[in-house]
């Protein structure tokens, strides 16, 4: 265009810029066609807002998407896909998602322990604007800006592999965008295969007779299922379908067409982070929201036997009646047929016969101990149950005191303890359900969550009455849909 040409284009989009935002200031008087309704109302408001955003910056020559994301992108750390794949593949993909393996009872350890440990859990640096919008474009066929009625390039969360818009659809819905790093996936891949470096981590850092193996080639394949956006978007259905109607138990709502094998869109739930929580909420809506968090894994565990292997307070939203809603669905296990059979003999003569001769036989069946290992049956019964121990009793309160001593007995390797955690193996089949457990412990110590765990168990396991009124209500929720 030439330069003579300059002004009348500006003075045409100055004009429509005008006409936008004179159009966008009078919602209370909108098209005949538009109606009341909350949602197309907002859709309307959104269009007129972005068609003088549009007009301004054709009028002004600036303020364009790419140039918004061009001064963005100099906050960011990662700027480039070469530095996602090397940050995130080399650093923090694997090795990253393998340290949360170990420390998922990060809640749990003593204060210069958790410091030690944060870097782990905590957010991963951001990729830059540009980079996510290259990620929507060629996923998604558009640029976020066409894609979606509102794109919010500033993430509101990074994690491992990609990390999280807020955005609004051509509908009107509000929705969390989940983008994956660019190039991460290969970068992974390739630290995935190279397999004997995390054998060798293992087998230094834990238990001397585990089947590190076993146990790596567990975590390869979840850590290559978490990449599979696709994979999760199917999870995300499935527990929406298990916890449909749940009182408590909340499932974002996936949005398909706008989810791919790098993208990931649900609705946008709104609630308290954890922390939040924990300053703000009264002891009883923290005791509801507790059991809850344990009710969610005891029923996806034993009653569907596909469960969320991933127990961090990050992934959820908590809300003022005790609800939680639960958003992260990557790491995801399904037990295989055998898997929950050969393990549950175990978890039975702990917890429910409590009888230590039952306990040694379950776990010479199941590949926690080899035959002839010549250790005393009350010493195994022991030390195992210890994270067990809120369902030997008819009472319990969880604690982070009790995580820590708990979390000190059975990691203590020179103790008392010393010739069973020698010959202790993990069979591949629990590295996950263990994980459930102990995240599970920290969470609820922190809430100190109490109650009648023993029956609240036996609801599961044994198709006990309900023990509390929460039980109650799922007990009744659980009837109404097989009535429906």
């Amino acid at each position: 265009m030439s330069r003579k040409a300059l002004p009348i284009a500006g003075l045409v989009a100055a004009g429509a810029a005008i006409a936008a935002a004179v159009a966008a200031t009078r919602l209370d008087d909108p098209p005949p066609a538009v109606g009341r309704a909350g949602r197309t109302l907002r859709v309307w408001r959104l269009s007129a807002r972005n068609s003088a955003r549009f007009a301004i910056a054709k009028a002004r020559g600036l303020g364009s998407a790419d140039e918004r994301r061009a001064q963005l992108d100099q906050e960011f750390a990662i700027r480039t896909a070469e530095d996602v794949a090397r940050e995130l593949g080399q650093m923090k993909g694997v090795l990253m998602k393998a340290g949360q393996m170990i420390s998922f009872i990060l809640e749990s350890l003593p204060e210069e322990a958790q410091s030690a440990l944060a870097t782990l859990q905590s957010d991963g640096e951001p990729m830059s604007p540009t980079l996510a919008a290259a990620v929507v474009e060629a996923d998604l066929g558009g640029p976020p800006e066409q894609v979606f009625l509102d794109w919010t390039d500033r993430p509101v969360a990074a994690a491992s592999i990609g990390q999280v818009h807020r955005a609004v659809t051509h509908d009107g819905r509000d929705v969390a965008v989940k983008v994956q790093y660019p190039g991460v996936h290969d970068a992974i891949e390739h630290d995935l295969d190279a397999a004997e470096v995390m054998y060798g981590m293992f087998s230094s850092m834990m238990l001397k007779g585990l089947d590190a193996k076993g146990l790596v080639d567990e975590l390869r394949m979840r850590m290559r299922e978490e990449l599979d956006y696709r994979l999760e978007a199917q999870n995300v259905l499935t527990f929406a379908e298990v916890f449909a109607n749940h009182p408590w138990a909340r499932i974002p709502t996936l949005v398909p067409s706008c989810s791919t094998d790098r993208i990931l869109t649900t609705e946008w739930v709104d609630g308290m982070s954890f922390d939040q929580f924990m300053r703000e909420a009264s002891q009883d809506t923290k005791q509801r929201a507790g059991e809850v968090l344990w009710r969610f894994a005891q029923h996806a565990v034993n009653r569907h036997g596909i469960f969320n292997g991933d127990p961090h307070p990050g992934n959820y939203k908590f809300h003022h009646d005790g609800s939680v809603t639960f958003l992260d669905f990557g790491l995801v296990k399904r037990w295989e047929p055998g898997e929950w059979e050969s393990l549950q003999p175990t978890l039975d003569a702990v917890v429910i016969d409590r009888d230590p001769e039952l306990v040694c036989a379950a776990m010479e069946g199941s590949g926690f101990l080899r035959e002839g290992h010549g250790l005393d049956p009350q010493q195994i019964f022991d030390y195992v149950s210890s994270p067990y121990r809120p369902y030997l009793v008819d009472e319990f309160r969880f604690s982070r005191e009790w995580m820590i001593e708990t979390l000190g007995r059975v990691t203590d390797v020179k103790g008392p303890n010393a010739a069973v955690i020698e010959v202790l193996n993990m069979p591949p089949s629990f590295v996950i359900l263990d994980r459930v457990v102990w995240g599970v412990n920290a969470i609820l110590g922190k809430l100190e969550v109490e109650g009648p765990f023993r029956a609240m168990l036996l609801e599961y396991v044994a198709d006990g009455p309900p023990a509390t009124e929460i039980g109650a209500a799922e007990a009744a929720w659980m009837k109404a849909g097989a009535n429906s």
